[in-house]
């Protein structure tokens, strides 16, 4: 094997692989993996482009080490993958960075952002998606968090609400996205809950317990996505559902509304119901009143428009839709949804293949196609 061309390849596949994304030290040890891997399998079956060859395999040398890290931390971090009942008994470091992160210097927005990428493990993009803003400006706005906690101290933790944010976000990606993060953001709000006495953290909680309790029901056997009216209800934790509600009723009882306790008894009333059809639909489109008059939401009115359809029937559902920003996350799906309810199956087969390209992930991308495919085969031609 020659030594000579070996070095002179180094300095190249390095920065092939430091562009495609690894720091400077992960990218030094997989390159020189893969020149271990090179004296080894060269003299036998040499390659024939070298340089192609060492950045291909010094690639997968840090993505398995990365993999192999992310694994390590999560059986550190969490001893079991489901959250266990009951209070938590003392506040871990996890959670003081969360407020440390939260630092009064940022502005919340900016405060969240830097949290959920620093310590909540998400990327820049899901942040992104979360925000309703373009990846590439949530990428500034985090840098810009960054510099301006350079060179403080942080010895000022944020206020509870940002905190209660990153949370919501975390458990939102895990609940819905492409990593599982909801055990982990149950258990940190847990441990705030234990720690302080405030009815947000509660409303937050039980939020966190109601949906979770319907998680093993969420999913298909093949991993597809199962709508909330085709849900096994069997199959809903009771026990995570009644203390749930018991959080939750606990906490409306002191009179101080928030965001969470409304979307926890949003939760409550479709938790409460025997079957689908049974659906309090009245009282949740109330609860969509009251969350839309804390939070002025965009995304709580697009969801207040499904209840409305329900409530009311699909024609009062698509004009209140009618009233909202086309280019909402999920309003174009809401749209086949509705029109689908009203009838109108050739509109609703279109919208939900345009809602399929607009999908944050895979499953909800499976999930519209197949909604597209079964109008477009029931319809006549």
């Amino acid at each position: 094997m020659d030594e000579a061309l070996i070095r002179s390849l180094t300095p190249g596949v390095l920065g092939v692989v430091i562009r495609r994304g690894a720091d400077f030290a992960a990218a030094e040890d997989a390159v020189q993996d893969a020149l271990v891997e090179a004296v080894r399998v060269w003299p036998a079956d040499p390659p024939r482009d070298a340089k192609g060859w060492l950045v291909t395999v010094a690639w997968r040398k840090f993505l398995d080490a990365t993999r192999a890290d992310t694994a390590r931390r999560r059986r550190e971090d969490l001893v079991d993958e489901e959250p266990p009942p009951g209070p938590a008994s003392q506040v871990d470091d996890t959670l003081q960075l969360y407020f440390l992160c939260a630092h009064p210097s940022l502005t919340p927005s900016s405060a969240v952002a830097l949290t959920l990428r620093a310590v909540g493990g998400l990327t820049t993009r899901q942040i992104a998606q979360a925000y309703l803003v373009p990846e590439a400006t949530m990428a500034q706005r985090i840098s810009r968090a960054k510099r301006t906690v350079s060179g403080v101290r942080f010895d000022q933790p944020g206020d509870v609400a940002t905190v209660l944010r990153v949370l919501y976000l975390v458990f939102n990606e895990g609940y819905s996205g492409d990593i599982d993060l909801t055990a982990e953001a149950i258990r940190l709000t847990r441990q705030l809950a234990a720690a302080i006495d405030h009815p947000e953290v509660a409303g937050l909680l039980a939020l966190m317990l109601l949906h979770h309790a319907r998680r093993a029901a969420r999913t298909a056997p093949d991993g597809s996505l199962v709508p909330l009216a085709e849900q096994d209800r069997r199959r809903w934790d009771t026990a995570l559902i009644a203390e749930g509600v018991e959080i939750l009723q606990a906490a409306l009882a002191r009179d101080r509304l928030g965001e969470y306790q409304a979307q926890a008894a949003i939760a409550a009333l479709h938790a409460d119901a025997p079957t689908a059809d049974e659906t309090d639909w009245v009282q949740i489109v109330e609860w969509y009143d009251e969350l839309v008059r804390v939070t002025d939401s965009p995304v709580a009115r697009l969801n207040r428009a499904v209840a409305v359809g329900e409530a009311d029937g699909p024609r009062a559902g698509l004009t209140a839709l009618a009233a909202l920003d086309p280019s909402l996350p999920r309003h174009t799906a809401v749209a086949a949804y509705l029109h689908e309810r009203d009838g109108d199956l050739t509109t609703a087969a279109r919208l939900y293949a345009e809602a399929a390209q607009q999908a944050p992930n895979l499953a909800e991308r499976a999930h519209l196609t197949r909604q597209a495919a079964r109008l477009n085969t029931a319809r006549p031609r």
